[in-house]
């Protein structure tokens, strides 16, 4: 795709915080490294778990594997440069990459949102109509589900970063963010950029309320159907099971609104402010994600306990094993 007949520049500067002073670089810095580890690790024990052990192979952690493989495709895509920019002050970023990192920025966040959706379809199903729950949500069906929004996911990102790369851009190349997204660029263009936003904002919109939308029905019958559960033990026992879902969705959602609101009513939030809330939304969820479903799911637990007691086993007789003479 060619650029636009009057762009200039060839490279963006990733900014990260501008107010930050420069004595807390490395700080953030290991702080974003610390985040990308953890991430990518928690994640990817969720990964590993999944494709060894087949008693996981069921719909719901069909859906945590699609969550965590987005995760992990994130962080890999947001941190790095910002790792590299407070590490080594390395701050630039050629254009063409800076539209990639834009488009798989706001592909992965896409892909959160509607993978959350799916996740919200199955509980809604298994608490509210338990006795169907085994012929309506098959593998086959959160296979189909979770494959389907990897690839239609593509389309709104896509839509954008097409629109914004005909802009012009002639002037200041400086990202007031910590990776490239669709408003930072969107000010950089030397052009009336107004109609890209409102195209770009509809869309964010529209991606972001359709599967909360959903989320909120879900949960809502969700909420009804567990109050009219007799025994107090089993209303607890299924707010338990939802509770670590609906926190991890109001983490994602929450700030997310906020930001978006904010932009679209020209509502003033300082800069620094708004980069730590949308570092928060983006960074957050994933970062706890592994450890949440972990510490709560009985089946992986099971799984953890079984693979520590094998490793002891082997251990043990490794350590006693006579020595042969």
């Amino acid at each position: 795709m060619l650029q636009g007949n009057q762009t200039t520049i060839t490279e963006f500067i990733i900014v990260g915080f501008p107010g930050l002073h420069p004595e807390y670089n490395g700080l953030v810095s290991t702080v974003f490294f610390l985040i990308y580890v953890t991430t990518v690790a928690g994640n990817s024990l969720l990964v590993v778990l999944f494709a060894i052990e087949r008693s996981l192979h069921k719909p719901m952690y069909i859906i945590m594997l699609s969550l965590a493989l987005s995760d992990i495709g994130f962080c890999t895509v947001a941190l790095p440069k910002i790792i590299a920019k407070y590490w080594f002050n390395a701050d630039t970023i050629p254009f063409n990459v800076c539209f990639m990192q834009k488009f798989l920025i706001h592909y992965f966040g896409a892909l959160n949102s509607f993978i959350m959706m799916i996740m919200a379809l199955d509980r809604y199903i298994a608490i509210c109509y338990p006795l169907r729950y085994p012929m309506l949500i098959t593998n086959k069906l959160m296979v189909i589900l979770n494959a389907s929004a990897w690839v239609l996911c593509m389309v709104p990102p896509a839509t954008t970063t097409i629109h914004d790369y005909q802009l012009p851009f002639c002037g200041p190349n400086k990202i007031i963010q910590c990776y490239c997204d669709t408003i930072s660029i969107q000010n950089l263009a030397c052009a009336d950029h107004d109609m890209h936003h409102v195209v770009a904002v509809s869309i964010a919109l529209i991606v972001l309320l359709l599967p909360l939308s959903f989320i909120i029905y879900s949960y809502a019958h969700i909420i009804v159907s567990v109050l009219r559960v007799a025994s107090a033990q089993g209303r607890w026992k299924t707010f338990s099971t939802c509770s670590a879902q609906l926190c991890i969705i109001a983490l994602f959602y929450v700030p997310r609104c906020f930001v978006y609101l904010a932009t679209t009513l020209n509502f003033y939030i300082s800069t620094d402010f708004r980069i730590v809330l949308t570092l928060f939304y983006s960074l957050f969820p994933p970062l706890v994600n592994p450890f949440i479903y972990c510490l709560r799911t009985r089946e992986i637990r099971k799984t953890l306990s079984k693979w520590s007691q094998q490793k002891k086993i082997v251990s043990h007789q490794t350590v006693i094993a006579p020595v042969s003479t």
